[in-house]
């Protein structure tokens, strides 16, 4: 069946809920119609759509700015409206951006993971409307991670915006259900929050079922096959490791250049994980760690539907780790942080000790799949498909 996204729900009821309104859209290009049309495009075009101003995420509206750079508000040559960025001095809107618009309209790829900052930019979007008085509309779009859920919540001693609250590092959700979450459950002033959900979508379905192109949210996430390795390989930019930036395949290969990538491949395959096999791998990375280095590493190639991210790549970790003791690093807090960037992405230090320890893969996915079951519980009310409940 045919999946239409909330944005093509609204323009096919012609705007109805932004008539006579002025609007703010926060978006990216990911946000497009079937037809590849974006967002942006369809409110600056449309006669019946008063925008006003323009927010954008990490990588900026346009999404080409690198993971971590800052970004700074401009003016939009096409529309001559601002175009606000939330990743710069601040991740807040502020009441002076806000102002002048009645409704704040958010449409953009999320991707199912806790790490993804998108989901947090548009949940702190969200608490700031509420607090301005101002109406929030979400236009839902599918999960391309399914309805999985995996890993443990973490604790609010390290929420960051790879992790604001206690949520499982794969969620299940799309971003429409978790925002009807988020606002209700831990947001200190409620906004008056409308998803328009997607027609015609089933959270189990493959992306390929959907009928949507993919179009990259950010830069290091330029295919449907890196989405399904990242909720275990962002959590390589927390060691010595790279995680294949700088190559064609970021976060879908790894390595460094003290590893043998035979031998680890024969170990990774020798635990005949579910829905995965290891191959061996050799890279040059262009940019970021090991740039001009000789890498030896593997790919990972999911091969079947078992296939749990987070369970491979903690196995890829675990691997290393110990294989590879002397030269392996965790790396160090940022300046001016008290965290480790692994421990950031993990919200705590308990998977960090897990890796230490070589605490076997069963025992942690046995630990993910409990904490999944009080997940479902707390998520219930936001939910806004039927699910078949697939760990």
């Amino acid at each position: 069946m045919t999946t239409l996204t909330g944005l093509e729900v609204l323009i096919g009821r012609d705007f109805a809920e932004l008539r006579g309104r002025r609007v703010g859209l926060l978006s990216n290009p990911s946000a497009v119609t079937r037809d590849l049309v974006s967002a942006y495009r369809s409110f600056a075009d449309s006669p019946g759509v008063d925008l006003r101003a323009l927010f954008g995420p990490e990588h900026g509206f346009a999404a080409s700015a690198t993971d971590g750079a800052h970004v700074e508000s401009s003016v939009d040559a096409r529309t001559g409206v601002p175009v606000y960025s939330l990743y710069g001095p601040s991740l807040r809107p502020s009441v002076e951006m806000l102002d002048g618009i009645d409704v704040l309209v958010c449409d953009i790829q999320d991707i199912g993971v806790r790490y993804y900052t998108f989901a947090w930019t548009v949940s702190i979007a969200i608490e700031a409307a509420g607090e301005a008085g101002i109406e929030v509309i979400v236009l839902d779009r599918p999960n391309p991670l399914g309805e999985r859920i995996d890993g443990l919540p973490g604790s609010d001693e390290f929420a960051s915006l790879v992790g604001l609250h206690p949520i499982p590092a794969q969620h299940g959700l799309t971003l429409g259900e978790l925002m009807r979450l988020v606002n209700r459950q831990w947001s200190p002033t409620p906004a008056a929050l409308t998803v328009i959900p997607c027609q015609g979508y089933t959270p189990g379905a493959a992306w390929a079922e959907s009928g949507l192109p993919f179009v990259p949210p950010s830069p290091a996430m330029p295919h449907i096959s890196t989405v399904l390795q990242y909720p275990g390989a962002c959590l390589l930019e927390g060691t010595n490791l790279s995680e294949g930036r700088g190559t064609a395949l970021p976060f879908e290969i790894c390595g460094a250049p003290y590893v043998e990538a035979e031998a680890l491949a024969d170990a990774l395959n020798a635990l005949n994980l579910p829905g995965v096999r290891y191959r061996p791998h050799v890279f040059r990375p262009t940019s970021s760690k090991h740039a001009g280095e000789t890498c030896f590493g593997v790919q990972v190639h999911v091969t079947g539907p078992a296939y749990r991210p987070l369970a491979a790549w903690v196995a890829v970790l675990q691997a290393i780790r110990h294989l590879y003791a002397d030269e392996f690093e965790w790396l160090p807090s940022y300046s001016g942080s008290t965290m480790r960037p692994f421990d950031r992405l993990a919200r705590g230090e308990a998977l960090r000790g897990q890796v230490d320890a070589n605490t076997p893969l069963d025992l942690l996915t046995a630990e993910w799949d409990a904490a999944a079951v009080e997940w479902r519980a707390l998520r219930e009310e936001a939910l806004l498909y039927p699910r078949k409940h697939i760990s």
